[in-house]
């Protein structure tokens, strides 16, 4: 009987040892599975964010960088030039459009070099040289130098005419990266430059016929 009762005994703490492995088994098959499966989501999830972050930097080509470093001087010298106007121009509609131009261009500046650093990119720096004369649109030292020089009505005419110019360059810039860039965003301010930029082409064309 004792016999018999230490066999059931053994045979239940078998029993119990087999379904608790069985049920460790599971688990860590779950866990594995659901593990692997973790594992999967969070390669899935984490290669995601890890392949679109690449994906969002390298998502451009040599034409978006030639866009960012050529557009980065061109908008400084645009600035630049209508820094100028709040104390030498006498037309107030012309201060009031080199305003503008400032306030539209700055930012996109400082957008401009962003993508550019995180794509590894140089950023052209700030300087009081026009050695990108040669771009499209570009003023030359001398031009620059005059434009600094005149004041009134002087400053006005010579103003709108060469920021219609810079302007003309801006745009001209701008379609090339519409054809040939990849990065979107550079797209959309490709977009929006030739948009804005065609549109204050038209005033200043209208300002000059006034004059």
């Amino acid at each position: 009987m004792t016999s018999k009762r230490s066999l059931i005994r053994r045979a239940t703490a078998v029993a119990a040892a087999a379904t608790a492995a069985l049920v460790l088994t599971a688990c860590g098959g779950n866990g594995d599975g659901s593990g692997s499966g973790a594992a999967h989501d969070e390669h899935g999830s984490s290669a995601s964010p890890s392949a679109s972050a690449p994906a969002r930097q390298g998502d451009h080509n040599a034409a978006d960088t030639v866009f960012a470093q050529g557009m980065i001087p061109h908008h400084r010298q645009a600035v630049e030039m209508a820094g100028l106007a709040a104390a030498r121009a006498e037309s107030a509609e012309v201060k009031k459009l080199a305003e503008e131009v400032r306030k539209a261009q700055d930012p996109e500046i400082e957008t401009l070099s962003g993508w550019l650093t995180s794509w590894g990119e140089k950023v052209p720096a700030a300087g009081g040289d026009h050695g990108g004369h040669d771009m499209s649109g570009m003023m030359a030292a001398e031009e620059m130098q005059q434009l600094t020089a005149s004041s009134g009505k002087a400053f006005d005419t010579a103003f709108l005419r060469m920021m219609v110019e810079h302007h003309e360059g801006a745009v001209a810039m701008a379609k090339t990266e519409q054809t040939d860039g990849a990065y979107r965003p550079a797209k959309d301010m490709a977009t929006a430059i030739i948009t804005s930029q065609s549109a204050e082409i038209a005033r200043m064309n209208t300002l000059l016929g006034k004059s």
